[in-house]
């Protein structure tokens, strides 16, 4: 199973909004898909319609409790595509697995031998807290979403250095499959200036394709689906589409038979 960390410790980046629709995009092509939602505000798992109520075994319970895999995962209504939900108890688990021997491995131990899915996406909080570093120390490569504006080549800095220390202490094999500008407005000429700095400074490693600023794309959470489900045809639906075909184009050779 390829596994794929997406976070920036910047909120309000489309971090989320990239994880419910890259994976519905991903389930749409073929893959067998899996979902954890890392974040304690639990957003991923309100965009596919799942409430509070019904999360019977979460995020939490995989890390904290050491949960079999198995028992925490729930299917969502996109064929194809599975979340482990997250419940407000996981913003409690910073504290309860700072004492814990070998903290930043549980993810890496939940997931290790999973064969039900051939990839994996976990939505990071907006921090680089325990959460964050268990995702790292598990994934074998990360997507950042960028936020076009300038506050976020500063947060692009300090995330890059994170993931170096990663691999220093952690996880010397994670690499960072893409970096994908979001919230991109044509009209807005800092926004042009933003992608191409970030062009000139990471070249290749950022998708040509970028995610606009879209209202479907915001309007679809409150309706408990996937943009692409949504509304397949909008802007917003289309660069997700875009973005997917472009990171199947990424994945290890071996893999893309799916």
């Amino acid at each position: 199973m390829i596994r794929i960390a997406i976070a920036n410790q910047k909120g309000g980046v489309g971090k989320t909004t990239t994880a419910i629709n890259i994976a519905t995009a991903m389930a749409a092509t073929g893959w067998k898909t899996l979902l954890i939602d890392l974040d304690p505000q639990g957003n991923a798992s309100t965009g596919f319609g799942i409430h509070a109520a019904d999360r019977a075994r979460s995020s939490y319970d995989l890390l904290v409790d050491q949960t079999p895999l198995a028992e925490c995962i729930m299917p969502t209504n996109i064929p194809g595509l599975d979340i482990v939900p997250a419940t407000v108890d996981l913003s409690g688990a910073e504290v309860e697995l700072v004492t814990v021997e070998q903290r930043t491995d549980r993810m890496r131990a939940a997931l290790a031998g999973h064969t039900d899915h051939e990839i994996c996406f976990i939505d990071c909080p907006p921090s680089l807290g325990l959460l964050t570093l268990n995702a790292l120390a598990a994934a074998d490569t990360l997507l950042v979403p960028l936020q076009c504006e300038f506050f976020a080549l500063e947060g692009l800095s300090q995330l890059l250095q994170t993931v170096e220390r990663v691999q220093q202490r952690f996880n010397p094999d994670l690499g960072i499959i893409g970096v994908v500008l979001t919230m991109f407005d044509r009209r807005n000429r800092l926004t042009d200036q933003v992608a191409d700095d970030v062009r000139d400074c990471l070249g290749p490693l950022v998708f040509e394709a970028v995610i606009p600023r879209n209202v479907r794309l915001s309007e679809a959470p409150s309706h408990g689906l996937p943009a692409l489900v949504y509304d397949h045809a909008c802007a917003g639906s289309r660069a997700y589409m875009a973005l997917a075909r472009e990171l199947i184009g990424r994945l290890p050779e071996k893999r893309k038979a799916a």
